[in-house]
């Protein structure tokens, strides 16, 4: 089986520019492609994984990728599916970001020996001189087409600002750089990135007269139709500061039975033959058996063997006799926070980030969402006692440590 008819398999493909030459390009180990990631934050997201685990597949079948960062568009901000505009960002933000970005990266490309790069767009587009921009660059453009594309008509109804009318003509810029100095010809992104991905391989055509390609990949949605990614607390984050391994875990383990079989063909390397077998015969019980195992591959891609068996031990000690368990998450609050040696449950809530306030912390209690050593509170206003540890519930599934430090 090729690698591109793999991809069609795992249902990964969404719009192509040319099937026949990118899938030529992919089989024979001939793309060198790129992948831009805009550093908006610290850490490498969910959202991005996808994206990660396609560069990871192709550099395995021979093809060379480029990790392009944005520390010249993030200073813009994609319109691409926002209907607002985005914070923006300092400088020294999106260079600490970049170089985040980077670590986190190596955990799924080999970067050795020329094998794959990270660029970033600020090394070219924060020297560009407008006016060679505008008539280089800005004279490719049709602004009546431009605003056919669905990204900029989403932000039109609320006001699209003449700096992220830009943003098309930056990634565009960013591939026809690739192309010329890194030999570039295949850009890959999210299906929400046709348009730019388009507008690059318009202005290689007409600046260079010769042909580039694009792919976009399915967007990661569960059955409802939303982005994947995303819990009470916000993002899914790859950084295990930000999401610890558990709770990275938990949230592939407790994906809806709709969405389970979608997720491991989609972001797992477990073979796709013994993906479809499972498909045939899921019933009941598999379901649990599948969400476990797609929990378990996918926190080892990010985390490492080690931590996704701690996080597999961990939820079976949990889900399976409610006994505790050493690599539960677990919040330690100071002596001098507690009266007598104990702390209303509100501030135990707020203190392990299972409420962001003391108005939500009793809105759970009052709705019976917490418990405290499996015994259900009812009055926000109880005092706890800590002692050697207790184990806060959060709804059926969301399991706290507390101790006293």
């Amino acid at each position: 089986m090729t690698v591109f008819e793999e991809l069609k398999r795992r249902g990964l493909l969404a719009q192509l520019t040319d099937e026949e030459e990118i899938k030529e390009l992919i089989n024979t180990g001939k793309a060198t492609f790129y992948i831009g990631f805009d550093p908006t934050a610290d850490s490498l997201h969910v959202g991005h994984f996808m994206a990660l685990c396609l560069m990871k597949r192709l550099q395995m079948a021979g093809n060379k990728p480029i990790a392009l960062v944005g520390g010249g568009t993030g200073m813009i901000g994609d319109p691409s599916g926002k209907t607002d505009m985005r914070k923006m960002l300092t400088k020294e933000t999106i260079e600490h970001n970049v170089e985040c970005f980077k670590k986190q990266m190596s955990r799924f490309i080999d970067f050795s020996d020329g094998k794959a790069m990270v660029v970033n767009n600020a090394d070219w587009l924060l020297d560009l001189n407008y006016i060679d921009v505008l008539r280089e660059v800005g004279a490719c453009f049709s602004v009546n087409k431009m605003l056919t594309f669905e990204c900029y008509k989403q932000r039109m109804e609320r006001g699209l600002t003449f700096l992220e009318f830009n943003y098309m003509i930056m990634q565009s810029y960013d591939f026809y750089k690739l192309f010329q100095d890194y030999g570039c010809n295949m850009q890959f992104g999210g299906d929400d990135q046709w348009a730019n991905m388009l507008g690059g391989t318009e202005l290689i055509r007409k600046k260079l007269g010769k042909d580039a390609y694009a792919m976009t990949i399915t967007l990661l949605l569960n059955s409802e139709g939303k982005k994947m990614g995303k819990t009470e607390k916000g993002a899914v984050w790859l950084d295990p500061e930000k999401t610890s391994p558990y709770d990275f875990f938990q949230y592939w383990r407790n994906v809806a039975d709709a969405d389970v079989i979608k997720c491991l063909k989609m972001l797992t390397f477990v073979p796709i033959e013994e993906i479809e077998e499972m498909e045939k015969t899921m019933q009941g019980a598999d379901f649990n058996k599948a969400k476990e195992l797609l929990a378990f591959e996918l926190t080892k891609l990010v985390h490492g063997e080690e931590e996704a068996q701690k996080a597999l031990t961990a939820a079976k000690a949990i889900f399976g006799s409610g006994s505790d368990s050493a690599d539960m998450p677990t919040t330690s609050i100071p002596t001098a926070d507690l009266v007598d040696g104990k702390i209303g449950i509100l501030d135990i809530l707020v203190h392990a980030k299972l409420a962001s306030s003391n108005s939500e912390g009793r809105r759970l209690v009052q709705q019976g969402g917490i418990s405290v050593n499996d015994e259900k509170i009812s009055d926000p206003s109880v005092k706890i006692e800590i002692g050697n540890g207790i184990i806060i519930k959060k709804g059926k599934k969301v399991f706290h440590k507390v101790v006293v430090k």
